[in-house]
């Protein structure tokens, strides 16, 4: 009783009590609904008895269906682009629902009650000016302390800091502003604490935000998160005893919070089928409650919300209302820490004074001037004390200097704009202006009480004339009363009868419309069922038409396949006969030979898809020949009773002479049926000629595919011919040179001898040691001058007698010098320097100092194997997921370079010594030199002439390249193949999924299976974006998207094929609904990375929808083959129709006739194939070749790459500082 008269005195109608409380006993029994597994896998239902009264009498109390109650507590609805889902809850769920709809019921019904309240008892709206009182907890500090301390405690920072703004701070300002004598007195400012609460992105909120977000994080994992973003943070500290457990040093002391129960307390979710179906009860209260959702936040079932970013949100707007008023302040101390009256603390007292801040608030009040005025207002109110000085022409601030003299005050001080008084003088100011007032008012008083005295007088006599004339109106009013009633009476009556007849005149209205809709409704649906007939027959006339034009339009398909197979031969032939043209060239050797095994794969894997486009070419005719076979078989039957019908028809013409115009006419329709039999023998005859001419062809390729095969033997054989004439003539040409040199050293001590008998004669001693010494450091151009670089065109000269300098020397500091470009090359390859407008800086760098240094243009050089080594070495000892990525951007960018712009002038060139090359050296030189003529390198071009070393290190990195995508694919695939393992069968990983978690966390609820699929999104998401902030060209990122949905159309395709289990209509629903996520995320990663993925994942798509259709019985051979599944072979779909069961809705598979048909053909098979596995093979090759890279890859520009700071020191690089470019870079 004490509760409504409550609600009666808020303002809460009777209607809208008896609604509250039939929702708190709906919430109540709510409570006691418990529920048991039930038939199906991870399904729940009703316990008992007893939980369906309880079921039943909440459902009554919510006024909404009871079925649909207990299917929003025991299903979820899930979303997809193919339509709903419905997912069934198990027992653990189904309570979880429960307590969600209980929690989300009541946390309404509080929120109405406190809006009802507040507009019941809330203030004026057109008031300006309030006063408001804001009591909250205090600080807080238990033994164990949860989240709501931990908010609690938030809010007192809050205000605490709103105290320190006001009273500190503002109060600081404004004595610096006015630029008065002032002492700066510090305090605590807490907006460090402030900032580790809220702070976003990395604060305690948004981390615990975030933690709530993912359904596996725990409160260790997010104990971990806050302790390695905040490792140095003065103000957090980790509990000694714990490992969850944080300590926040607050502005009243330090406090440790228990985080075991943080996130359960911040969740909060809100089901999307609670509120659509309490949002249609029939009660309006309730319905008010749950108010319809729109369309974006309908379509997921859960829908998040934090309790700490809400209350963050109220506090804002509560400190945005405080900033917005004038606070006063009320310090609350407690006393003593035992909770008893008569003691008190001194050490506590204090400790609180000082961190609340009183103790400062105090200072300043003591050494400051707590009584300000602006001139303004100060002459305004005081300058009454000296009316003498208002008549001067002083300005505000003199003139309250001159009053403030006058009155003899002291201890006060004049700023811009106010005036600033010590604690007491405005009460001798005020005292003052009380006395002059009191003299002023005893005048105005006297002539008060005269103005007062005449005024009643005057009242009185107008009191009397007014009553007077009240009386006489109150008579004349009374007479007119009784009139007015009199009339009104007539008015009634006459308004009365008129409702009678207008309520019967309704009545018979209502019954002729009645009559009339019935009527009308009765045609309309006789007229939608003629329509509904016509509009069926359309339907079935269009099927058979587009089955007709289905038909022809695969003929002509297989028609075009097989001309393009001709045509595809002859191009083939064509490229055999260049390439052995080719092949007779020695400067083009190795380039035909990687070529010819390019080609050599690619006609092999040609003729793998010819022979698979032949086997299905001839089972597709196969099953057109049956079909044509049947078909003339069934008319010629149609034709033996067409002619039995005929002979009866005459024999009863003969009899009957009446029906003989009936007769004619059969007669001429069997004429029409003769004729059209004939066609189709016509027909026939003709696909059995195409079907010979097609065999006959088949075999002609056959053997001209052996003969490929045997001229690629042969040219294999010549080649290794060719190579071994190769060396033999590389072996030649050392012996020449080798010649060459000791002529050349003869040459020299000739030259030396000849200095020795110049007309210096005088000096013999010195002449032959300078000629030993000379022809000593000569000697050694093969042996001792084994230099990292060389110049194109290195020469030899005399050193004259003044140069002093030994050779020795210079070849040490050669070495020194070839020592520290080592080094500069090796940082570059360890160290991580980036990216620069999308460029990487490594593959710049390293191709800038190669072409300063002329590396390409050396006849002998390590620095290439070192580049190559430093790689493969950083590959092998790095971290693999971050330095692949980043090192295929880098080695495809310095293979870009090489292939654009350099030029081979010939792979086998020797140093031009001053001499010049023998006749038969030149000429051998000049023909290794030629057939590069043939391979597309003119010597006319401006490009970078580069030796044997450089094409060896293009071909050396473009291995290199290879290999590191050869990796990344590896290591994709190692990474996602558990994620498919989990995800080709639901039922089972769900039993498997909820096992570990009960074994893990205690029992934790099960979560939902698409978890998988999302994993595997997550992880296409991580992989892209490490490859595009690596800066990975887009030619690379398709290739291995590509291979990546590849295999994971093999992994589920062969899963699908092995087991059993997967096999069912619900699993079928599942991956396919996985399937849809991947086709969303192929469409958000657009064309230019995802490339033809989604068609990588035909057969998988093919096989789960063939598992999804219900009417699989009634589908022939040929509707499955060439309709649903087009991509998969006969014995895929035995194997899959053989394994088929429905484990939801008992359906049948494929029937016994195209059972027996798919046996049939597999037995014709089995005979003429090799291997008879159903399963799918994992492509292992690289697909691109470096022509690919080079134009797919765009040209890069390496001149306004700069070098980075940390490599800037290094001596040999410092050409790159002064002018990052010394020769032109043709790109």
């Amino acid at each position: 009783m004490k509760t409504r008269r409550a609600m009666d005195i808020v303002g809460i109608s009777l209607d809208d009590q008896e609604a509250i409380f039939r929702t708190l006993a709906a919430i109540l029994h709510l409570g006691n609904i418990e529920f048991s597994p039930g038939k199906e896998h991870d399904s729940s239902t009703i316990k008992d008895q007893k939980s369906s009264f309880h079921l039943q009498m909440a459902a009554n109390l919510f006024m909404c269906d009871a079925n649909l109650l207990l299917a929003s507590l025991c299903t979820r609805l899930i979303q997809t682009r193919e339509g709903s889902i419905v997912k069934a809850l198990d027992c653990n769920a189904a309570l979880a629902s429960r307590d969600a709809l209980a929690k989300t019921v009541y946390a309404r019904l509080f929120d109405w009650l406190v809006d009802k309240i507040n507009r019941s008892v809330g203030q004026d709206m057109d008031s300006r000016i309030q006063i408001g009182v804001l009591d909250i907890y205090g600080f807080e500090c238990f033994k164990n302390n949860s989240f709501e301390q931990f908010c609690i405690n938030f809010a007192n920072e809050k205000l605490q800091q709103h105290f320190n703004e006001h009273v500190f701070k503002m109060e600081q300002e404004e004595y610096s502003n006015e630029e008065i004598n002032w002492s700066y007195i510090e305090f605590i400012d807490n907006q460090d604490v402030l900032d580790l609460i809220e702070k976003k992105p990395i604060g305690i909120i948004a981390l615990l935000d975030e933690a709530c977000m993912f359904p596996k994080s725990t409160h260790e994992t997010f104990s971990t998160r806050l302790f390695q973003s905040f490792r140095t943070h003065p103000r957090l500290e980790k509990a000694k005893f714990s490992e969850t457990d944080f300590t926040v040093s607050h502005y009243a002391g330090k406090v440790t919070y228990q985080t075991d129960s943080f996130l359960d307390k911040n969740r909060d979710y809100v089901v999307v089928e609670h509120c659509n179906l309490l949002s249609s009860s029939k009660c309006s209260f309730i319905s008010g409650l749950f108010p319809s959702l729109p369309e974006e936040s309908s379509r997921s079932s859960y829908k998040f919300s934090s309790v700490a970013s809400r209350f963050k949100q109220q506090l804002q707007a509560l400190m945005e209302t405080l900033n917005s008023t004038e606070p006063h302040y009320i310090r609350c101390v407690k006393p003593n820490s035992l909770n008893r009256p008569q003691i008190f603390e001194n050490q506590s007292v204090l400790h609180q004074l000082r961190c609340g801040g009183v103790l400062e608030a105090v200072r300043i009040s003591l050494a400051g001037y707590p009584t300000r005025r602006t001139y303004s207002e100060f002459v305004d109110r005081f300058g009454i004390l000296a009316p003498e000085l208002m008549d001067g022409c002083y300005d505000e601030k003199n003139l309250t200097e001159r009053i403030l003299q006058k009155l003899k005050l002291e201890n006060f001080q004049l700023g811009r704009s106010k005036v600033f008084l010590r604690a007491g003088q405005i009460a001798v100011l005020d005292s003052r202006r009380s006395e002059v007032l009191d003299n002023a008012a005893k005048l105005i008083q006297g002539r008060l009480r005269t103005f007062i005295a005449r005024r009643d007088f005057t009242f009185i006599r107008k009191s009397a004339i007014v009553m007077q004339a009240y009386c006489r109106g109150c008579l004349a009013r009374n007479m007119f009363a009784a009139r007015r009633e009199a009339a009104a009476a007539i008015v009634i009556q006459k308004y009365t009868r008129r409702w009678l007849f207008h309520r019967a005149y309704l009545l018979l209205y209502s019954a002729a419309v009645t009559i009339q809709s019935t009527i009308r409704g009765l045609s309309s649906r006789r007229k939608f069922l003629h329509r509904k007939e016509h509009k069926a027959a359309v339907v079935i006339q269009a099927h058979w038409r587009m089955q007709k034009a289905r038909s022809s339009f695969q003929c002509y398909q297989r028609s075009i396949v097989a001309i393009q197979c001709l045509w595809r031969r002859k191009l083939a032939r064509k490229e055999l006969r260049r390439l052995k043209l080719e092949a007779n060239e020695a400067g083009a050797l190795r380039l035909a030979k990687s070529k010819l095994e390019k080609q050599l794969e690619d006609l092999t894997w040609r003729l793998h898809l010819e022979k698979r486009l032949r086997v299905s070419n001839e089972e597709a005719q196969s099953i057109e020949i049956s079909n044509l076979q049947k078909s003339l078989e069934l008319l010629s039957s149609e034709l033996d009773a067409a002619k039995s019908s005929t002979v009866s028809e005459c024999k009863k013409n003969v009899l009957l002479i009446s029906q003989l115009e009936l007769s004619i006419k059969q007669k001429s329709e069997l004429e029409n049926r003769l004729g059209g039999m004939e066609e189709l023998s016509k027909e026939n005859a003709f696909l059995k000629s195409s079907l010979e001419s097609l065999s006959k062809e088949n075999s002609a390729m056959e053997l001209q595919l052996a003969k490929a095969r045997n001229e690629n033997a042969d040219t294999l054989e010549k080649l290794q011919e060719v190579e071994e004439k190769y060396s033999k003539l590389q072996q030649n040409l050392r012996r020449l040179e080798e010649k060459f040199s000791t002529l050349e050293n003869e040459n020299h001590v000739l030259r030396q001898k000849t200095l020795s008998t110049s007309p210096r004669r005088n000096r013999p001693g010195i002449a032959k040691l300078l000629s030993e010494k000379q022809s000593g450091a000569l000697a050694l151009p093969n042996n001792d001058q084994k230099s990292l670089f060389e110049s194109p065109t290195p020469t030899k000269i005399i050193l004259p007698f003044g140069q002093s300098q030994s050779e020795s020397r210079r070849s040490k500091m050669t070495a020194e010098r070839h020592q520290e470009k080592h080094e500069f090359l090796s940082r570059c390859i360890k160290e991580d320097l980036g990216f620069k407008d999308g460029k990487p800086v490594a593959a710049c760098i390293i191709y800038k100092c190669l072409l300063h240094w002329r590396a390409f243009e050396s006849e002998r050089t390590s620095i290439f194997d070192h580049v190559i080594e430093g790689i493969n070495e950083v590959i092998k000892v790095g971290e693999e997921k971050k330095l692949l990525p980043y090192w295929l951007s880098n080695a495809s960018a310095l293979l870009c370079l090489l292939q654009k712009n350099l030029r081979s002038n010939g792979f086998f060139t020797t140093p031009q010594r001053s001499g010049g090359y023998s006749g038969l050296t030149a000429r051998m030189v000049h023909g290794l030199r030629s057939p590069l003529k043939y391979i597309g390198y003119d010597e006319s071009v401006s490009h970078v002439e580069a030796r044997y070393p450089a094409i060896l290190f293009k071909q050396q990195l473009t291995a290199c390249v290879e290999k590191i995508f050869g990796l990344i694919r590896d290591n994709l695939k190692k990474e996602i193949s558990p994620l498919l393992g989990l995800c080709i069968q639901a039922p089972k990983a769900g039993r498997v999924h909820t096992g570990k978690s009960s074994r893990s966390t205690g029992g934790a609820p099960q979560q939902s299976l698409s978890n998988h699929w999302d994993s595997i999104i997550k992880f296409l998401d991580s992989l892209m974006s490490h490859l595009r902030g690596n800066y990975v060209p887009s030619f690379f990122i398709r290739k291995l998207v590509t291979q990546v949905f590849s295999f994971i159309n093999i992994q589920l395709f062969n899963s699908l094929l092995l087991r059993r289990e997967c096999c069912t209509f619900s699993n079928g629903e599942y991956v396919k609904s996985g399937l849809a996520e991947l086709e969303r995320w192929i469409v958000n990663a657009t064309e230019e990375f995802a490339g033809t993925s989604w068609h990588e994942l035909n057969y998988i798509r093919q096989a789960v929808g063939f598992l999804v259709i219900h009417q699989k019985r009634k589908k022939s051979l040929e509707e499955i083959r060439q309709d649903l599944c087009p991509a998969l072979t006969v014995r895929q779909i035995y194997r899959i129709s053989t394994m088929y069961w429905d484990d939801k809705y008992s359906t049948q598979s494929v029937s016994t006739e195209v059972v027996t048909q798919m046996r049939d053909i597999l037995n014709k098979d089995s005979q003429t194939l090799n291997s008879n596995s159903f399963l799918l093979d994992d492509d292992l090759s690289i697909p691109f070749s470096t022509d690919d890279i080079s134009k797919a890859i765009p040209v890069i520009d390496p001149s306004d790459v700069e070098l980075p700071p940390l490599l800037r020191e290094c001596p040999c690089a410092q050409f790159l500082v002064q002018h990052p470019v010394d020769r032109p870079l043709l790109t």
